[in-house]
């Protein structure tokens, strides 16, 4: 799904014990090649490649990948990208420790974790990437795991939240309560999206919905 020129959602449905998962990392367009946003769960790189060239994009054409943050579906397939593509990769400062292995993965089993891959560049908040869409803004909102960013695209009025935010049949909802171990922190950072101007999101889990700042802030208002 193209979510403005430039910017694809992607879809991959993905089976984790007795429960179906369906995650939507997203691809842009960039000047020198295309930077994707996570990289889905270890063993499901075919699944990766399908849903880009269902976006008419294929994944030797990657030059970077950004990791929102560091738990398993978001980083899992990782180091199987940048072997495949030699992307460059992208964490926040805070994230990096857990893709490199300096630090085990917060949410995973003792023993059980994805292939470590060193980052490349570390990120802050507030950095800016030149895209086919326009500026795109890392934000850092923490809260559902150290070091999270959500992305902003301030041209095209639209957010790829990560796990900052998740949506449901009935439209934008908060993150994850299950898996989000400092909500307050979480609900700040939401706080801190509500700040932009924005009118459409996309979800880690739930994908795209049409919602503005105001429902963000609504659903921040709840910390």
């Amino acid at each position: 799904m193209e979510l403005t020129p430039g910017v694809h959602a992607l879809t991959e449905t993905v089976e984790r014990g007795d429960r179906t998962v369906t995650i939507h990392p997203a691809v842009v367009e960039t000047p020198t090649g295309l930077l994707l946003v996570d990289a889905g769960y270890a063993g499901e790189l075919d699944q990766l490649d399908a849903a880009l060239q269902d976006a008419g994009l294929g994944l030797d054409d990657v030059r970077a990948v950004l990791v929102t943050h560091q738990d398993g579906d978001h980083a899992g397939a990782l180091r199987e990208v940048v072997d495949r593509t030699g992307a460059v990769v992208y964490a926040h400062a805070n994230c990096a420790p857990y893709l490199d292995g300096r630090k085990e993965p917060i949410k995973s089993s003792e023993g059980e974790r994805y292939p470590p891959v060193e980052v490349d560049v570390e990120l802050v908040d507030g950095v800016s990437f030149r895209t086919d869409a326009g500026p795109m803004d890392a934000v850092f909102t923490p809260g559902h795991a150290p070091g999270h960013v959500s992305l902003y695209f301030p041209d095209a009025d639209l957010l790829l939240a990560a796990d900052a935010l998740t949506a449901d049949e009935e439209g934008l909802a908060g993150p994850s309560e299950q898996f989000t171990p400092e909500m307050d922190r979480a609900l700040d950072s939401a706080a801190r999206l509500a700040d932009r101007g924005i009118e459409r999101v996309l979800c880690y889990h739930g994908g795209f919905v049409e919602a503005d700042s105001d429902r963000i802030r609504e659903i921040a208002s709840r910390r």
